[in-house]
């Protein structure tokens, strides 16, 4: 029995999920399965991954954000390479006029794991971020979209007030005005298996925390009101409220460090469950101790945003999700008994039929009934595996492959590990590039796999045939 009916007319405005924790869930099908499924949550916000050489697709972005749900587009950049600005701009057009507003640029840049090891170690850590930050905020701002101050590592190896505050200050000396008037911030949501009023009230409150020194009694930002830390630094320094999007909302910590035993079903879910009164305003208690009441989550605090909706059967992150296949878990269970009694926030949702979906785009074979899951083993239904030097990508390669991709809409890649996500693959190039035991690989996956080799003339050759 699917736990998903449908009946719900109402979304909570700060609610939100993050969807799949890839780039490749984007088609009519998950649109058709995934949709409702959301709008059942009562969902009003859905961060997407997006990658940075190949855009979320229209078709199913644009039917997300007409049916009322926000897209938070996040780009997960590297800080130990460059990517140009210019390198993003068609991607952020496109969003923009797609129906998204929000772009996330980077995160956790206050932790060593995001930068390399001479990096980490220079002068001017903070000016730094900001000389990568600032031209991709720039770039969205001039499309009309708002940046996304990114998530920072609750204490971190750079302590995140710490850094917040420079980074702000930093930006008022560079005379960033009209960023700062737009942009919003991230945090995230973990509990770190605290109660859920840890911090409660900030620095305003806990007079004796300081920087990587919490004294024995007082209460730092290390805990699910981390929120309440940062709007306090954005008013110290800006005078003005902030705007706050919660990341990986009900977890205890960062999503991959979790192990199965550290998520306990029926408590996730009163976490959950409590976050959720919290968000629509409603009397809660802490989840571990219902004598104590919690106290009011901000409203600056503009989404909070669950993880995770879904994940395929091979992700590191399925044992997390709220949808694992057939199963059906105690934080759904509750969280649609609550949804489905009086709310004061409520808001009409349009019915599936009433979303514009580009009709031309689905196959017969592509479309399911709503309520079954998509095939998550198997995602891409035909990959087409290029070979990539360390010099770079062969040109020549791109020209040749245009024609098959036409007649055959294949996921292109260089990725052997995203390959072996796909029910087909073909494997363009000798052993050298693409050896035989990766090959095999693919097909203990239960991917049917081909190979096209010899020299460019037969390659192109048997491209132009298939």
């Amino acid at each position: 029995m699917d736990a998903f009916n449908g009946d719900n007319t109402f979304r909570m405005d700060r609610v939100g999920f993050h969807y799949f924790p890839d780039t490749i869930h984007f088609r009519e099908y998950d649109l058709q399965t995934w949709l409702p499924r959301l709008k059942d949550l009562g969902a009003s916000w859905l961060v997407l991954q997006s990658a940075v050489d190949r855009a979320i697709p229209e078709h199913f972005l644009q039917p997300v954000a007409r049916a009322g749900i926000e897209p938070i587009i996040q780009f997960n950049l590297p800080l130990t390479e460059t990517i140009e600005p210019a390198d993003l701009e068609a991607l952020i057009a496109a969003y923009a006029r797609w129906g998204a507003r929000y772009l996330v640029f980077y995160d956790r840049p206050n932790t060593r794991s995001a930068w390399n090891s001479n990096s980490w170690t220079q002068q001017n850590l903070v000016e730094r971020f900001l000389d990568q930050f600032v031209p991709r905020a720039d770039l969205a701002l001039e499309h009309d979209l708002i940046p996304v101050f990114p998530a920072l590592e609750p204490g971190g190896n750079y302590w995140d007030t710490t850094f917040l505050r420079t980074s702000l200050e930093a930006l008022e000396n560079r005379k960033k005005t009209a960023l700062l008037e737009t942009m919003v911030y991230a945090a995230y949501g973990w509990t770190y298996n605290r109660p859920l009023n840890w911090g409660c009230g900030g620095p305003a409150r806990w007079i004796q925390a300081r920087p990587y020194n919490t004294p024995i009694g007082e209460q730092d930002q290390r805990g699910f009101r981390t929120c309440d830390w940062y709007s306090s630094i954005v008013r110290a320094v800006l005078d003005k409220p902030a705007r706050i999007l919660l990341f990986q909302t009900g977890l205890p910590q960062a999503a991959e460090l979790l192990k199965p035993q550290d998520l306990q079903p029926d408590a996730t879910a009163r976490t959950c469950l409590a976050v959720g009164k919290l968000l629509a305003s409603e009397e809660a208690f802490e989840p571990a101790d219902t004598e104590i009441k919690l106290e009011p989550l901000s409203e600056e605090v503009i989404s909070a945003n669950f993880w995770l909706l879904a994940a395929g059967e091979q992700s590191s992150y399925r044992f997390q999700a709220w949808v694992q296949g057939e199963r059906i878990l105690p934080v759904v269970q509750e969280w649609r008994r609550w949804l489905t009694g009086p709310h004061k926030t409520q808001k009409a949702i349009p019915a599936m039929e009433e979303i514009p979906i580009h009709k031309d785009l689905i196959c017969e074979e592509d479309v399911a009934p709503v309520l079954t899951a998509p095939p998550v083993d198997h995602p891409i239904a035909h990959y087409l595996l290029l070979p990539a030097y360390d010099w770079g990508v062969s040109d020549w390669h791109l020209d040749v492959i245009r024609p098959f991709i036409k007649r055959h809409t294949p996921t292109v890649g260089f990725s052997l590990e995203e390959a072996t996500l796909a029910k087909q693959v073909t494997v363009i190039g000798n052993e050298t590039v693409c050896s035989d035991a990766s090959l095999e690989l693919l097909r203990e996956k239960g991917s049917k796999v081909e190979r096209i080799s010899g020299d460019g003339m037969n390659i192109a050759t048997t491209l132009a045939e298939r």
